[in-house]
Order: C-alpha cells, then sequence, then structure tokens
C-alpha cells in the first residue's frame, strides 16, 4: 500500500509540473525572444528531472519481473552444473537427458557421457521461521510441481534445508536452523559436508543457539583448520549433490584434553532472515540407491 502512494504522488507531481509547463509556455511566448530562450534552457533541465523520476517509477515496478527472471536463470544454471550429472557407460543404453563431452580437436571424440542425477526447481518462499526449536519454511511449490518429501532445498548462497511435508500447492521444508530434542548440544538432524580444503568430513547441526550459526562435529585433531575455510555437502548423501556451501569456519574447539575430534562452529552460509527463493533438488536416481542399500543392509542383518 506505500509503495501504491508513493507511485501516486510521483505521478501526481509529473502532471501537475506538466501543466505549470504548459502554463509557463503560453505566458513566455508571448513575451520577447530572449525570455523564450530562457525558458526553453530551464524548462530542460526540469523535463529531464521529471522524466528521470519517471523512469525511476517504472523501474521499480519492474524489479519483480527481473527478480523473477534472475531465479530462472539460475535454476537453468544449476541443472547445467556437472555436479547435476553422473559418469555413466551408455554404450548399451539410451539415455534421453545426458550431457556429453567431446575431445577439443577435429576428430570430436566422445570422451564421456553423463546422465542426468539432480533436477532444480525454483521456489517462492511464502513462510520462514527463524526463531523456533524447530524451523520450518513454506514454498509455493507441491506435488503436482514434482515436490516430493526428503528432497534437498537450497538457497543462491548454500543450503537451506529438507523438505518434510507436501501438499498439492504446497510444501514445508525442515530448515538447518533444527534443534534435536534428544541428547547433547548438536541436532540430530544433520547433513553430512567436508571441510573443502583437506577434505575431513563430519555432520553440521543447529544447537539452537544463534540463527547465523551451525556447528560441525566429528572432525580429527589432525585436520588443519583456518578461520574462514568454507565447509560443503560432501555428497555422501542421496539428498545434496556434493560441494554446495554449507558455511564457514569461525570457531574450533576440543570438548576436553582428551578429545581426538574438534567441534566447529561455522557461519551459515544461508541467511534465513531474508529468504524469498529457493530451489528444490530431486534426485533422479535417488530410488535406485536407497533400494539396494537397503537390500543390501537386510542381507547382512
Amino acid at each position: 500500500m506505500r509503495n501504491l502512494i508513493i507511485f501516486l504522488r510521483r505521478y501526481f507531481n509529473f502532471f501537475l509540473f506538466l501543466l505549470l509547463e504548459v502554463i509557463c509556455f503560453i505566458f513566455v511566448f508571448r513575451t520577447n525572444n530572449h525570455q523564450r530562450a530562457v525558458y526553453l534552457n530551464s524548462a530542460n533541465g526540469v523535463s529531464g528531472k521529471l522524466y528521470t523520476q519517471y523512469n525511476d517509477v517504472q523501474y521499480y515496478f519492474h524489479l519483480k519481473a527481473t527478480n523473477d527472471s534472475l531465479v530462472r536463470e539460475n535454476m537453468r544454471l544449476h541443472n547445467e552444473l556437472s555436479t547435476s550429472f553422473d559418469i555413466r557407460d551408455t554404450s548399451a543404453n539410451v539415455i534421453h537427458d545426458t550431457l556429453r563431452k567431446y575431445s577439443n580437436d577435429t576428430a570430436r571424440k566422445l570422451l564421456s557421457t553423463e546422465v542426468r542425477k539432480f533436477l532444480y526447481r525454483e521456489a517462492k518462499v511464502i513462510n520462514n521461521s527463524v526463531n523456533q526449536e524447530i524451523n520450518t519454511i513454506t514454498i509455493r511449490r507441491g506435488s503436482k510441481d514434482g515436490v516430493r518429501p526428503n528432497m534437498g532445498v537450497v538457497g543462491p548462497n548454500g543450503v537451506v534445508g529438507v523438505v518434510r511435508s507436501v501438499s498439492e500447492n504446497y510444501a514445508v521444508v525442515i530448515s538447518l536452523l533444527y534443534k534435536s530434542r534428544g541428547t547433547g548440544n548438536a541436532s540430530n538432524f544433520g547433513v553430512s559436508a567436508r571441510l573443502r580444503n583437506s577434505g575431513e568430513t563430519g555432520t553440521v547441526g543447529w544447537d539452537g543457539m544463534n540463527a547465523g550459526y551451525i556447528l560441525m562435529k566429528d572432525i580429527p585433531r589432525s585436520a588443519k583448520l583456518h578461520r574462514g575455510d568454507t565447509v560443503v555437502t560432501s555428497g555422501y548423501s542421496a539428498v545434496f549433490p556434493e560441494n554446495l556451501p554449507v558455511g564457514y569456519i569461525d570457531t574450533f574447539y576440543t570438548s576436553d584434553k582428551s578429545s581426538t575430534a574438534y567441534t566447529i562452529r561455522l557461519k551459515l552460509a544461508t541467511n534465513f532472515y531474508n529468504l524469498q527463493y529457493v530451489y528444490v533438488i530431486e534426485n533422479l536416481l535417488r530410488d535406485e540407491q536407497t533400494r539396494l542399500e537397503d537390500s543390501t543392509r537386510n542381507l547382512i542383518k
């Protein structure tokens, strides 16, 4: 409503100045040539200012369309990342959604064929909490858009959470800001992550303290840690591709002198206070992977 009032006020001023210009035009052009020249110079300056204000108003009302266009372009780029594909021998199979890589010489030899593994869909955030023990995000995409529970969700800057429940048009996401009701000082709702520089893996989970930070546990004391180092998804789960930003090392410590592992405090890559758009990630090969893993576990029980 406030934006509409500003818009109308600017247009009112525009037409008011236009009327004044017409009146001045009639008055001045009845006088001598010198006054006519002075008027034209000043009128050009006033008109330029008015047109600038008019263009500013037009630009403001085009911001939403511009922002939506950027979100769609980011989705397209996500879907073209190499981490969204898996290399596969397709000599005996027909793959409909693939990325083929050829040599750069004149022979154009086929070097590899990669089948799509992850598919990204953009979604508008319509509700978001950050100050609860279990924080959720509601998005404007549901089952009719292909969204299902247990799909990963990322934002423009990094990991956001996992889809928990879905209706036809909406989905609710459990964000990384989820504090376990069990024992310990970190959540059992964790994401497998690794140190980008050295490769050590651990699990990240929220301790319920600060919505801008999260904990990473079980990193061996032999790891070389530096403030500001990046922590990314490990790719070990069927939910997230590897190398998505999770956070950046802020501090690290051990629970006691005898401990063999660090606990790392990470500054989250995602700012949960200003989320507007996210991307839901579908692992197209997830069912095959989980069926195989489940059947293997049943065999060795």
